[in-house]
């Protein structure tokens, strides 16, 4: 439980608008052998942490946030697990555009190599290979990161007003790796420019309980991409350009075709830029229940 003198320091981020706070100290012990091992464990013991960071006062209905957490995929210089008002993401393109920097700037990622530093990010669907900008005089800037294999689960559209409650019950998910990925995370909504073009296309991704995206959201770019491909309306590293609702922008491409478990998949290349807006230490006094987390919905 929360406790007078708890205190938590974060680094702030956002990526096209979109909120990234990375806790950085004051947690307590993660346990897990596996990645999602400790998110299960988070979510089961520490869900007051989620709501002490995410919700008011100290955030809002609409913030996203990272544990860092060590990795156990090899070759994998650190492991993340997401949280926002609902619960825990398995994948946050946002998050790792942003990331990317961090570990590089922060020293996790050492040596880098210029003009571009390689990070892989271990996250709860699985391994995400980062490519960071770097100059020889230090500076990191844009990222660019192959996803995690996408695939079509079904053809049919949405046509009516969000079609995010009235598919969930319908629909029966199962997912190649594990159970705790199969679940309807959000819904995209798109102005319908899906046929390739060199004109920018726009989206707004509705996730977890009602969360906006502020950026395009690099999971749904990467989910736009695959229904795309799959519905021969793109071919590979065909780049389309996406625009979210806070008017920024992510690249995207699919770069190759791959089979993952039943499914016919792809690879996809999304790139953007994660900036840094500050540093913040929280704490709770004893007599403060109201701040351990509230939300007006």
């Amino acid at each position: 439980e929360m406790a007078d003198g708890m205190r938590i320091t974060t680094v702030e981020m956002h990526t096209g608008g979109e909120p990234l706070r990375v806790v950085t100290s004051g947690l307590p012990e993660i346990r897990g052998k596996t990645l999602l091992d400790k998110r299960r464990y988070i979510r089961e013991n520490l869900d007051h942490i989620r709501k002490f960071l995410m919700f008011e006062p100290r955030g809002h209905y609409d913030m996203y946030g990272v544990y860092l957490v060590e990795p156990d995929e090899p070759g994998a210089d650190l492991a993340c697990i997401f949280i926002h008002n609902e619960g825990y993401s398995t994948m946050c393109g946002h998050a790792v555009l942003a990331l990317g920097r961090y570990a590089v700037d922060k020293g996790i990622v050492r040596n880098p190599t210029a003009p571009s530093t390689r990070v892989v990010i271990q996250c709860p669907c699985g391994p995400v290979e980062a490519h960071v900008e770097y100059t020889e005089g230090g500076q990191t800037g844009a990222v660019a990161f192959n996803s995690v294999p996408a695939f079509l689960r079904g053809s049919r559209r949405a046509r009516y007003r969000r079609g995010y409650d009235i598919l969930r019950p319908s629909l029966q998910l199962s997912h190649p790796d594990s159970p705790d990925l199969a679940f309807l995370y959000g819904t995209i909504v798109t102005d319908g420019n899906d046929i390739f073009s060199d004109k920018e296309t726009a989206n707004v991704c509705v996730f977890a309980e009602r969360e906006v995206d502020r950026s395009p959201c690099g999971s749904g770019v990467t989910a736009r991409i695959a229904q795309q491909y799959f519905r021969s309306l793109i071919k590979l590293d065909q780049s389309r350009e996406f625009r979210g609702p806070a008017g920024s922008k992510f690249k995207a491409r699919a770069i190759k075709e791959v089979r993952y478990g039943p499914h016919d998949a792809v690879v996809v290349e999304v790139s953007g830029k994660g900036h840094y807006s500050g540093e913040c230490t929280f704490t709770l006094e004893d007599d403060d229940h109201i701040g351990k987390g509230f939300l007006l919905k």
